[in-house]
């Protein structure tokens, strides 16, 4: 009998360990609006709706990711821009930006007190934040500085660790503001009367009208996949934009997708899409997207994109 049984467990594990080949992309992903854009891809992958398969990885953390894309563990992951270009740098150009898969999902949402409309009007505020010396209090910052504001300076930052603890603030400040990331802006305007987005630090961006974008997130892929397999990766990206186009324009059946991968459930997701920006740029759009956005990064900090700026061969599909 125990024979049997260990015959029985060694051809079970046989049988689940070939649900994926060898062949397969090994597509990676974190939960929040880095994926969201891409669950359409992965419900057409369970399906086998799609041309080629994905064996499809979620992660809470990038810590998760970072590890086995640089051990060639991973093919593809889609990750934060700025990481994107760290991996770049910590594997000798051995990383590949595919495309941004979403551009600003940072707002400044209010509560009370005189009506903020501008970044101008945050002079002598106070503002609740996550995020210090990471992307979001730069890109606030480069903002700021763009309208003659000092960060910590003109307007003040109180930090927190996490956009639950601002939710918490605003309960307790009449007047509150806090600068806050999808879908964290509509699980708090569920939960506090009265708050609403007033500045998208994405709009704010574009409207400096020198082509860059806040480019939040990306997909990225290693550089000896891409050259061993140029087709898989444009069929990739061809996946990547009919997920997105999915996505953006199903919002309903996206919002189930999104929850059924673990991300926010779907009445929150339904409401937070249209303001995560889910895109699917590429080529020489992505370039330009991308290319200003991590250049601020590293102008503050040069370690949040990896010490030195990519070289052009980092721009997949850019001549």
């Amino acid at each position: 009998m125990k024979k049997l049984l260990s015959v029985l467990l060694l051809f079970s594990l046989l049988f689940v360990g070939s649900a994926f080949s060898e062949n397969d992309i090994r597509l990676g992903g974190l939960k929040g609006p880095t994926t969201m854009g891409l669950v359409k891809l992965i419900e057409d992958n369970e399906s086998g709706n799609l041309t080629q398969k994905y064996d499809f990885t979620m992660a809470v953390s990038a810590d998760e990711l970072v590890p086995k894309f640089i051990n060639g563990e991973m093919d593809i992951i889609a990750v934060p821009t700025n990481l994107a270009s760290v991996l770049y740098n910590k594997t000798n150009g051995g990383a590949k930006l595919l495309g941004i898969g979403a551009t600003g999902v940072l707002y400044i949402v209010q509560k009370g007190g005189e009506k903020i409309s501008t970044l101008k009007d945050l002079k002598g505020k106070t503002l609740y934040a996550t995020g210090k010396g990471t992307t979001p209090e730069m890109a606030l910052n480069y903002l700021l500085d763009k309208e003659g504001l000092k960060l910590g300076e003109d307007v003040k930052v109180t930090w927190l660790s996490e956009p639950t603890e601002a939710i918490a603030k605003f309960a307790l400040d009449e007047e509150a503001l806090a600068l806050l990331p999808e879908p964290f802006v509509t699980v708090a305007k569920t939960k506090v009367e009265g708050l609403e987005s007033v500045i998208s630090l994405d709009e704010e961006w574009k409207r400096l009208g020198d082509g860059s974008m806040l480019t939040t997130a990306c997909v990225v892929a290693r550089k000896d996949f891409v050259e061993s397999n140029p087709e898989k990766v444009e069929q990739f990206l061809k996946d990547f934009f009919s997920s997105v186009e999915y996505v953006n324009a199903n919002l309903d059946e996206a919002a189930k997708l999104v929850e059924k991968n673990g991300i926010v459930k779907a009445p929150i997701a339904k409401k937070a899409i249209p303001f995560c920006n889910l895109t699917a740029l590429t080529k020489d759009d992505m370039k330009l997207a991308a290319e200003g956005y991590i250049k601020v990064l590293f102008d503050q900090n040069p370690k949040s994109v990896g010490g030195s700026l990519p070289e052009d061969d980092f721009y997949y599909g850019v001549k």
